[in-house]
């Protein structure tokens, strides 16, 4: 947690949700009334003592206040105003604190207007296309946590644990018997393009024997999760007012994802395992019979109120660094927002390291420090075409949160060093990096045609 947080906003929301006057809420956090108006005002930043006790008193994750703040708060407008239109305007961190602080109201219009801008002309970076941007700010905008989904996905995992200790093969039975669906698995000859194919004529789920067991597992749960949970995604999808047919389809997809992947991790059980064996990445593929990138994805999902995993994001590139899925869940960091990634995250270096989880602490320009693992995955089904189609699947959060995780065990992760990266050359302000390939945009370069220094780009620095 940043050690000045102004929390003003979130602060008056929960008491006035809760039916609270000023002096009763003061009086329950025993501070005085003119203190609290000073907090919900943000001319004071929030305590540690004080945030323990509010998130005590209304249940909910101290971690996510930032994001409850006019426009995202600090990490929000420090994402938007990192777009390069405003590059050459130089607005530092106290700027930002002290526009929120003067003006929160202001702040918020700034995010909708910058939002609604950006929607129009197609997506929130140039790497996405407008219904993938608009998919993604709606899956963020639920810190990728659907309650319900969840919820049904548990209930039913359970049920059918009691049927049968093999999942797929629960799974099958029940499409079977409630839903007259066969499952059948075809020769790489029979279906050569194809991982997957709903025949509703004969009533059969044909599934390419390329896929692995956690592969096939999903893609029965997938099935299920589209007939049994029919009725919450219609709900999200609904809810979500998507102005575009084929954003709302790719949310769908996104929702019938998660209900199979929280089938196939049920979450009470999956946080179980992961605070029991120190997110062991090995151990909750072994265990939930799932592949690496699914137990990534499901670590960003846990946001359950009173039983919250740690905040996790998750980033997949291929070869040539383009992203082809990113989840902030209860993060916001650069390293996941960024249009462009740093070379010197071994996000990239995974690549020539196939199959191992290659670790690493790295510290962004602002000074916050993060824990990452990244792996290379392989695409199911590649092999059908002679592809070698392969991307880097990174994890990560914030250094301070690393402690309970087995692959950050040796490490010392506040003090020790750090690996300097940033959010793609041309929007990193580090002077000193013999990597840079590009100036930072709206930053004047220098020349002294006597001097050479590690970087071909000197720049200027206001």
């Amino acid at each position: 947690m940043a050690d000045k947080l102004l929390a003003g906003h979130a602060i008056r929301r929960l008491r006035r949700g809760a039916g609270l006057t000023q002096v009763a809420l003061a009086a329950a956090l025993d501070i005085s009334p003119s203190y609290l108006n000073l907090i919900e005002r943000n001319q004071r930043p929030l305590s540690a003592g004080l945030m323990l006790r509010l998130a005590e008193r209304f249940d909910f994750d101290p971690r996510t206040l930032g994001a409850d703040e006019p426009g995202g708060g600090m990490d929000g407008l420090r994402r938007r105003l990192g777009d390069p239109l405003f590059a050459d305007l130089a607005i530092d961190r106290t700027e930002i604190e002290e526009w929120l602080a003067a003006a929160p109201r202001g702040a918020e219009a700034f995010a909708r207007a910058f939002d609604r801008a950006t929607e129009r002309e197609g997506g929130a970076s140039a790497s996405e296309v407008a219904p993938v941007a608009m998919v993604r700010r709606e899956i963020e905008r639920w810190r990728n946590y659907f309650a319900d989904l969840d919820a049904q996905a548990e209930e039913l995992a359970d049920e059918l644990r009691l049927s049968s200790g093999d999942l797929y093969g629960a799974i099958a039975e029940r499409l079977r018997v409630k839903h007259q669906f066969a499952i059948r698995i075809l020769p790489a000859d029979v279906m050569p393009d194809r991982v997957r194919r709903l025949d509703l004529h004969a009533r059969q789920l044909q599934i390419s024997e390329m896929l692995d067991g956690a592969s096939r597992c999903f893609q029965v749960a997938y099935l299920l999760g589209d007939l049994e949970a029919i009725s919450e995604i219609n709900a999200l999808v609904a809810g979500a007012a998507l102005a575009d047919r084929t954003a709302e389809r790719l949310f769908r997809r996104h929702l019938t994802g998660y209900f199979a992947a929280a089938l196939m991790m049920p979450y009470a059980r999956f946080l179980r395992a992961c605070e029991s064996s120190g997110y062991d990445l090995l151990l909750l593929q072994r265990r939930f019979n799932a592949g690496f990138e699914q137990v990534a994805h499901r670590l960003t999902t846990l946001q359950r109120v009173g039983s919250r995993g740690l905040p996790f994001f998750m980033l997949r590139i291929d070869r040539a660094g383009q992203v082809s899925k990113r989840y902030a869940g209860a993060s916001a960091s650069l390293l996941v927002e960024a249009e462009g990634r740093c070379p010197l995250w071994d996000v990239h270096a995974a690549f020539g390291r196939p199959g191992e989880i290659v670790r690493q602490l790295v510290s962004l320009p602002d000074g916050d420090r993060w824990f990452t693992v990244a792996r290379t995955v392989a695409a199911q089904g590649a092999a059908l075409q002679g592809g070698r189609a392969m991307f880097s699947v990174a994890l990560g959060l914030k250094a301070e949160f690393a402690a309970p995780l087995l692959a950050a065990r040796g490490l010392d992760l506040i003090k020790g060093e750090a690996q300097a990266v940033g959010p793609g050359c041309t929007s990193c302000e580090r002077e000193l990096c013999a990597q840079r390939s590009a100036p930072p945009r709206g930053r004047a370069l220098r020349f002294n045609d006597r001097e050479r220094g590690l970087s071909p780009f000197t720049f200027a620095s206001d």
